[in-house]
């Protein structure tokens, strides 16, 4: 248990290090190549953000632990809302971009319905599998043919994190170090918790919607807070919503791209159903919260008052989890 436990803790520090190298480095080979940097951002940099999520479900879905894999992408989606969005509207209040109304909430509720068809039968089948990822292929091409609309969100973001420039050979090196490193510790990270879960007599997909999810999520929570206290709160909401759309289309599609699997009965209704149920307030709360007065034209208002729905739903779910384990 001993050594589950710090496989677990050892994974996670290294997967959110080398995935910060796997970053550099596909940003830098990228430039290297003559790419814009908004079309990085927006592309490489995006799906390098949820690397960590993608490895360990590649991983946990070759290790015969696909449950532990879709707990993973369900439970970083409540994770996200819950735990990271609703502590950070606590400690600052955001206003959401216009873009983000009109187009990234939109989309992240047709891409949770659509799911949710898919795996009503009780699978996740290659067939589900690869409509996520057609999904998600689509998507990446409208952000990529939108490029100038994304270019002014980040400007009037105005990020402080600016990645390295890194030479041909330095960026090829950094590149291969963090992809090693993240295989390494995303390995080291599903055996521990599929030791812990045997050793508790809990099931994969618990482990998966608690120890893993809740690990994965909180480089994006402390990444969260701090743009919030920057004043950058509107791509704190859009990078939660684009990191929920990622673990649904990429995450949680692999278990079904390399080996079908049967769903779990309570996935459905309580898991997806508490993830449906916090992704649909999280959009009432927004188009609300353009009727505010604080909201600037366009922009959507939210206040502390849904910090503290978030975080008690996510706190319920928790208590349901553990009733229902």
């Amino acid at each position: 248990m001993l050594l589950a436990a710090t496989a677990i803790l050892v994974g996670f520090v290294v997967l959110i290090w080398s995935a910060d190298l796997f970053v550099a480095g596909a940003a830098s080979i990228a430039e290297n190549m003559g790419l814009s940097p908004v079309i990085i951002g927006l592309t490489i940099v995006s799906i390098g953000t949820s690397a960590p999520e993608i490895l360990v479900s590649i991983t946990a879905t070759l290790s015969g632990a696909g449950e532990l894999a879709i707990g993973n992408a369900i439970g970083s989606n409540i994770a996200n809302i819950g735990l990271v969005l609703g502590t950070t509207v606590l400690v600052a209040p955001m206003c959401v971009h216009p873009s983000c109304i009109r187009k990234e909430l939109p989309a992240l509720l047709v891409v949770t319905a659509g799911t949710g068809l898919l795996i009503l039968d009780g699978e996740l089948s290659r067939l589900d599998g690869g409509l996520m990822m057609a999904a998600l292929a689509f998507i990446l091409y409208q952000v990529v043919r939108n490029q100038d609309e994304g270019a002014s969100l980040l400007e009037e973001a105005g990020g402080d994190d600016v990645l390295p420039h890194l030479n041909p050979l330095r960026a090829w090196l950094t590149f291969a170090l963090g992809m090693i490193m993240l295989i390494a510790s995303s390995r080291a990270l599903v055996w521990g918790a599929t030791e812990v879960a045997l050793f508790m007599g809990v099931s994969q997909l618990v482990i998966g919607l608690t120890i893993v999810a809740i690990g994965t999520s909180l480089p994006e929570l402390a990444a969260t807070i701090a743009s919030a206290l920057r004043g950058h709160t509107e791509i704190a909401v859009g990078n939660v919503i684009g990191s929920n759309l990622f673990n649904l289309l990429a995450v949680m599609s692999i278990p079904g791209l390399i080996q079908p699997e049967l769903l779990d009965a309570q996935v459905l209704p309580r898991d997806y159903a508490t993830m449906s149920a916090m992704t649909a307030m999280l959009a009432l709360a927004i188009y609300l919260g353009r009727l505010r007065k604080r909201a600037p034209a366009g922009h959507s208002y939210i206040g502390r008052s849904a910090g503290v729905l978030f975080v008690a739903i996510y706190a319920l779910y928790y208590y349901w989890l553990y009733q229902t384990r």
